[in-house]
């Protein structure tokens, strides 16, 4: 009896699977040929809404459609009960980086006390928002900070960070540039650590400086604050 009942649930469960291939077929044949953007889909998932599909391209792009992909929709997914962005939370996950995977040879450290927590950034030196971030992560003790160079606004980010890359103290002439408003002292050595932090950054479709990786992967855009910075520390060590 038991065997037969086994017997059953696999053929379902066979059943179940083709189904959903058929049907994640039908997506990716119709969105294709509607959506020219949406030929090469990454992956088609069930979401929680049931006949809604989650459509993700180009790794992190996120779009829903209908079982037959007559209609799609390009927004957030909120769960009301829970009070959650679905949606951010599944970029959020993509988004993620190892941190222990990161280039490290390509960055320098700034040790502040213990330097026991760890945070990445990426930071351009002609980023304004750069500077106020720098700034104000004077204030935040107890961390190593893995600095890459990250010229992606203009050509003379690159001149700048080819020249903090080849200076004696690359830490103090980046200090001294971003916070004190010394100017950067002209110098030069082998800089194809700034190519490959280009290319790391746009393999991670890092778009914009300041980013800050911290050791659990987490991402985060922008300048954020000493107060808020401290507060993603303390949860990466959770």
């Amino acid at each position: 009896m038991m065997k037969r009942m086994k017997t059953v649930l696999l053929a379902c469960t066979l059943v179940a699977a083709a189904g959903a291939g058929a049907q994640e077929a039908t997506l990716r044949k119709n969105l294709g040929e509607r959506v020219p953007q949406l030929q090469k889909i990454d992956e088609v998932s069930k979401t929680p809404i049931a006949g809604l599909y989650e459509i993700r391209v180009n790794g992190t792009e996120i779009y829903y459609a209908d079982a037959e992909g007559n209609y799609l929709v390009q927004g957030n997914l909120i769960d009301t009960r829970q009070r959650r962005n679905l949606t951010e939370e599944r970029v959020d996950k993509l988004s993620a980086i190892s941190f222990d995977a990161l280039p490290f040879k390509d960055a320098f450290t700034i040790v502040r006390g213990n330097g026991k927590r760890k945070l990445a950034v990426f930071e351009d030196p002609n980023c304004g928002y750069c500077k106020r971030f720098e700034r104000d992560l004077q204030k935040v003790d107890n961390v190593t900070i893995y600095m890459f160079l990250y010229p992606i606004l203009s050509a003379d980010s690159t001149d700048k960070s080819k020249a903090i890359w080849c200076a004696k103290d690359k830490g103090k002439a980046w200090q001294d540039w971003m916070v004190r408003d010394k100017p950067i002292v002209a110098a030069t050595c082998d800089t194809a650590a700034i190519e490959r932090n280009v290319e790391v950054g746009h393999k991670h479709k890092i778009n914009g400086t300041p980013t800050l990786i911290f050791s659990d992967g987490t991402r985060v855009p922008g300048a954020i604050t000493a107060v808020q910075v401290e507060k993603y520390l303390t949860d990466a060590k959770i």
